[in-house]
């Protein structure tokens, strides 16, 4: 760069930039500044204030308490367990009525288990063999039920057969009944009561009215949202799911309330919303569909010998899910949108000049009725021409 390069970026340091209106009589840039003008105002009003209520000041950190119960009961006959009357308290797990629960549905009951030996299951891969030397003695069965003793145990001639295991003895049955064995729960009764709080705002509300009376003979439905008493098989039905089918194997479903809570209208407008649903997979048929769990029953004989009765329950596990938020006006959030609003009407005014000055035919006519240069020198040499342009017609006079 050169001495005059140097000389012209020193002076334009101390140049001053000042803004100049400018009216063009252009209908189509015109018309291209009202309709963004508009499109921002539109967007502002509707979708800011009316849709997104950007207006108020929200508060997600919602405090949650779920209260539950299950009411009914079923009667079984069976050879495992014979005549017997299922109350809350043998088929609901936990007892406590935490906001998961699980409501036993089907069994498979391995009676007067012992400890003791025998042959592993044949459908345990690891428990099969041929000969002794395939039992490793003390080598716990993967994926079985007992620990191998040495021993290959074959029925009759055949070639092959399992592992004699230390375990509790006979092994687990692998029968599964034809149809539920609590049929009847599909019209069990499950209470879910739940207390909300959103603490920013000191509002607090139940998804139930207080009325004992009330509450004796109302069932949920769209219209009794504060009657939170649901009717099994219709949650299942609600969830995409048909309960004979659930009932066999198990499954999982959840129970959403949502709480969407606009504080600037009424507590009486802020109302719970339940949403229903299968978590399980159960479109495809693999292991992760169903639930189930096992426990045991002990006893002791009239010899002190210890026994049990084993059961692989199959249930519907539910989980009360709650979420939600609630707003109200704020004057902070409101005056940050408004002046977005207004920043976007600047960038509509920024596209329009894009569009004049580099895009239209006549860009480079109204280039320079937009930037113009002026210098104090050649407004002094204009002031002085004109004072003697009048000096010449006062002597001409």
């Amino acid at each position: 760069m050169g001495q005059a390069g140097w000389k012209g970026l020193c002076l334009s340091l101390f140049d001053y930039k000042t803004e100049k209106y400018v009216i063009a009589k252009n209908k189509k840039v015109g018309l291209l500044y009202r309709l963004l003008q508009l499109s921002i105002l539109l967007y502002l009003v509707v979708w800011v204030f009316v849709v997104k209520k950007s207006y108020q000041d929200v508060d997600t950190s919602l405090q949650s308490a779920v209260v539950t119960k299950v009411k009914g009961v079923a009667y079984t006959n069976t050879s495992e367990l014979g005549e017997r009357l299922w109350d809350v308290a043998d088929y609901v797990i936990p007892p406590q009525g935490d906001n998961v629960f699980v409501v036993i549905t089907n069994l498979i009951v391995t009676t007067n288990q012992r400890q003791g030996t025998c042959a592993e299951y044949e459908g345990v891969p690891d428990g099969l063999c041929s000969q002794d030397h395939d039992c490793h003695a003390g080598e716990t069965v993967i994926a079985g039920n007992g620990v191998k003793t040495g021993r290959c145990l074959r029925v009759g001639n055949s070639t092959s057969g399992t592992c004699e295991i230390f375990a509790w003895c006979p092994v687990e049955t692998q029968s599964m009944p034809m149809e539920p064995l609590l049929k009847e729960a599909e019209d069990f009764t499950i209470y879910i009561k739940n207390f909300i709080r959103f603490p920013k705002f000191n509002f607090s509300k139940a998804n139930v009215q207080e009325d004992t009376n009330y509450l004796k003979s109302c069932r949920f439905s769209p219209k009794n949202l504060y009657c939170p008493i649901f009717r099994l098989g219709s949650v299942i039905r609600w969830a995409g799911s048909d309960f004979q089918d659930i009932a066999m194997k198990g499954g999982v479903i959840a129970i959403n309330i949502e709480w969407d809570c606009d504080l600037d209208k009424a507590a009486s407008e802020c109302n719970p919303r339940y949403y229903f649903s299968r978590l399980d997979n159960n479109h495809v048929k693999s292991v992760s569909s169903g639930y189930n769990f096992r426990f045991a029953r002990y006893y002791r004989d009239s010899a002190g010998a210890e026994f049990r009765t084993l059961i692989k329950a199959y249930g519907i596990r539910f989980d009360v899910i709650v979420n939600g938020k609630a707003g109200k006006f704020s004057i902070i959030p409101t005056i940050i949108n408004v002046g977005s609003g207004v920043a976007l009407m600047g960038a509509g005014a920024f596209f329009c000049d894009l569009v004049l000055i580099y895009i239209i035919k006549k860009r480079e006519f109204y280039r320079d009725k937009k930037y113009e240069e002026v210098r104090s020198g050649l407004l002094k040499n204009v002031e002085v021409n004109a004072e003697q342009l009048q000096n010449l017609q006062t002597v001409e006079t």
